[in-house]
């Protein structure tokens, strides 16, 4: 799509206001008092959730584009992937923060005992070295271990899906949606390295 040098900065934008408009409505509800009788956990929930989404849509970039031909869509894959970390990182900030009032003793004592925790955690992990090395001169400056690095990003969509079927309790409907989801998308990729790898050893 040729949109020219004018007209791609102007999506980026519109998509970035729209990326961002979760965090002002759950912002907006919380300052309001519209999350419902549970608050934190309300705020919680709606930042985890859409981490989840967000680190969908960045794992289902290079897909579409496998499957259209077409390159457009991966223009935004830095932004999706960093949206990921930032929609994390509020969802860690609020577990912190508001729910364990930033006590470390509380921290210790909660972690250790809760799988789902430790699961969230490492999925945060993964995700930090991929936020700090998304940039250009960072690429640039890791050259081909770049591409290994940002692999890291199929494991926290795997732990990131654990840790959603670990967290809820009764409903495991939406974990089951994702992990449909996270299942399909990185099954695409599988399908497409084993059918180069089968041209390979075919010449």
């Amino acid at each position: 799509m040729a949109l020219g040098k004018k007209g791609w900065p102007a999506i980026k934008v519109i998509v970035f206001l729209l990326s961002l408009l979760p965090f002002l409505l759950l912002t907006n509800a919380a300052v309001n008092d519209r999350l419902g009788a549970n608050p934190i956990e309300a705020l919680h929930f709606g930042f985890g959730d859409w981490a989840m989404r967000f680190l969908c849509i960045t794992l289902a970039l290079t897909p579409i584009k496998i499957i259209t031909g077409q390159n457009m869509l991966l223009r935004f894959k830095r932004m999706m992937g960093l949206y990921a970390f930032f929609y994390a990182s509020l969802h860690l900030l609020v577990f912190i923060v508001l729910d364990l009032s930033l006590s470390w003793e509380a921290f210790k004592d909660e972690v250790p005992k809760s799988p789902y925790i430790l699961m969230g955690l490492l999925t945060y992990l993964l995700l930090i070295p991929l936020a700090v090395t998304s940039t250009k001169k960072m690429q640039k400056w890791l050259g081909r271990s770049w591409l290994k690095l940002h692999r890291l990003v199929y494991v926290a969509g795997l732990t990131a899906v654990v840790h959603y079927f670990w967290l809820v309790k009764k409903d495991y409907t939406e974990p089951l949606i994702y992990a449909g989801v996270v299942s399909i998308l990185l099954a695409v990729r599988i399908v497409v390295y084993f059918r180069k790898a089968a041209k390979l050893f075919s010449l």
